[in-house]
Formats: C-alpha cells, structure tokens, sequence
C-alpha cells in the first residue's frame, strides 16, 4: 500500500449530480495549491439519481479520488461519514458536504489553523443560508451538544471540519458503531473555530427535514441522560426538604408555610408531577429500546459497491 497521505478528505454526497462535479472541481484546485499529498473518499449515500454514476466518472478521471462507495439505501450523513471514515488513511481527516453551501476554496483556512497544533478545526457558519425551519432546531441541537460535550462550540451541524484522525481512530467507527461529533468532542480540548461562508442551497433540497433534526436533537438528548436524572433527584430531594419544614413550623407557628392547601393546588401539584414522571418513564423507555437495538447487531449501513485503487472493484458490504 502506498504511503499514507497527509489529509483524508471524506465526503458524504445524497442526490448532488447537478453539484458533485463543481464541488470536486473546486475542492481539487484547492488542495493542488496547497501542495500536500492527499486522498478523496466519496460515499454515494443512497442516492437514486445520477450521483453515483458521476462519481464513478470522476473515480476514473482524478487518481487522487483513492475510494467511493455506493451505499444500498440512504442511511443518513452520519452513517455515510462513517463508511467513508472507515477507508481514510490519512494522519488528518477533513469532513465535508458536496452541496456547495460551503466552499471548498475555504479550506486552506482551516488547515492553517490545524497547523497550529489543534486536534479539531471546525467551521462556523456566520450568517446561514437556511430557512427558520432548519435554523432553529439547529440552534436547539447546538446548545444540547454544547452541554452533552462539555465544550464551547458554536456550530455542531457544521460539516466543515478537520479531526485529527489518531482521535478518531480510537473510536473504531464502523456499521455498528456510528461516528458521532458529540462523542469526540466530548474527548478532546485543543480546538478553534473559523468562520466561513455559507450559501443558499443551489440545486436540489437538503437532506435535513425538520423530523430528522428533531429526531438528531433527541439522540444527543438521551446522550445527556444521566444528567437528567440528577437534576430530577436533587428536585425531588429539595422538595421533600421543603415539605419536612413546612411540617416542623406548623408546630412552633400559627402562620406556616402554605397554611390553606386547596384541592385546586392539590391538583396541579398532582399533575406537574405526573408529567416529570411521565418524562423520566419516556427517558428510560429510550434508553432500553436503543439498547435492545443495538443486542439486534443491525448494521446502520450496507455498501452495495466500493471501488479503491487499491482494489479491483467490487461489491461490497458494511464490513469490506
């Protein structure tokens, strides 16, 4: 096998025949400038138009493009990201889309700043392209991952990225264990952000429906699990504190805490408790569905066809 490169680019690409080969053009041109030796892995995330046909155009045309995969159904960018992962080679892995809302002649501006030594560069987007419906769940999802990592990053949902690849390595991502942000971040502490451009969507629709985000905020959720069930025993604690008191002081005072308990009080305290519990059941609920699907050993992904100039090219599946 030849010598390792030093950046692995990965890309995840679902119905971007009208984008691919702009996108490849552009990303080309500014790794040749840069002058470094590097490697392209294109993952066919399910698409059922031209794309992956295109790809294959461009695996023939640029032997710097070393790996695509063509993937049997589409299982979602993170899963794609990671069947691409699973091919790179590089001591750095950059991580990008292929809609052209971000620029791959930007690029040179993260690495710059990974060359300072961070084991994470992210971008950031400044002023987002987007409507209000992908805006603010992804605002939501940024302050849940923000507290699920312990970190202070702005942009989670921001694909433009640079990893150290040893870091990511050591997760040992694959079909049964998907590369998630959260989880690496949540590892490390020498990172930055850069702000870069982002553009309107130029062809096609995004991937990222309003329920799929909703969907990704409840993962990174139930990745704050046992912090919620913290809060929710120092509730009940303090509460059971404040009941106790009210209880001493009605002997030593007329006055008291709370004197006049209604049935309408009553009530309502009755119901808010319900709906903690009611929460918390949901919670645990989630918990054992995942793990009973993860003793299930599905695969999250399936590659129906790899080709690697390494390797003749052949069909393939989530273990190849």
């Amino acid at each position: 096998m030849a010598q390792a490169p030093e950046f692995s680019i990965v890309i995840s690409c679902h119905f971007e025949e009208n984008s691919i080969e702009e996108f490849h053009g552009r990303l080309a041109d500014a790794l040749e400038k840069l002058g470094r030796p590097y490697e392209i892995i294109l993952v066919n995330d399910g698409s059922t138009d031209g794309t992956w046909e295109k790809i294959k155009a461009l695996f023939e045309k640029d032997p710097h493009v070393r790996v695509i995969l063509d993937l049997f159904k589409n299982a979602g960018q993170q899963a794609a990201v990671t069947a691409g992962m699973a091919e790179a080679r590089g001591r750095a892995w950059i991580l990008m889309d292929s809609d052209l809302q971000l620029d791959p002649g930007e690029l040179p501006l993260l690495i710059a700043e990974y060359d300072k030594g961070f084991d994470l560069v992210s971008g950031y987007r400044k002023n987002r392209k987007d409507s209000m419906w992908r805006i603010l769940p992804s605002r939501l999802a940024n302050r849940i991952m923000r507290r699920a990592s312990d970190s202070t990053l702005r942009d989670f949902g921001c694909t433009f990225k640079i990893y150290n690849a040893n870091l990511l390595r050591a997760f040992h991502f694959g079909p049964y264990q998907i590369f998630s942000n959260v989880d690496v971040i949540a590892r490390l502490n020498r990172y930055t952000e850069v702000p870069i451009t982002h553009h309107p969507r130029k062809y096609g629709r995004s991937g990222w429906t309003f329920r799929k985000l909703w969907q990704y905020n409840m993962d990174n959720l139930v990745k704050l699990s046992q912090r919620p069930f913290q809060v929710l025993a120092g509730f009940c604690f303090f509460g059971g504190i404040l009941f106790a008191l009210r209880i001493l002081l009605a002997f030593f005072s007329a006055g008291g805490i709370m004197n006049e308990v209604t049935p309408g009080l009553i009530l309502n305290t009755v119901f808010f408790f319900a709906l903690i519990t009611l929460a918390a059941i949901a919670l645990v609920g989630e918990l054992v569905i995942r793990n009973f699907l993860t003793l299930q050993h599905c695969p999250a992904y399936v590659v129906r066809e790899r080709h690697s100039r390494d390797t003749e090219a052949s069909p393939a599946n989530g273990s190849d």
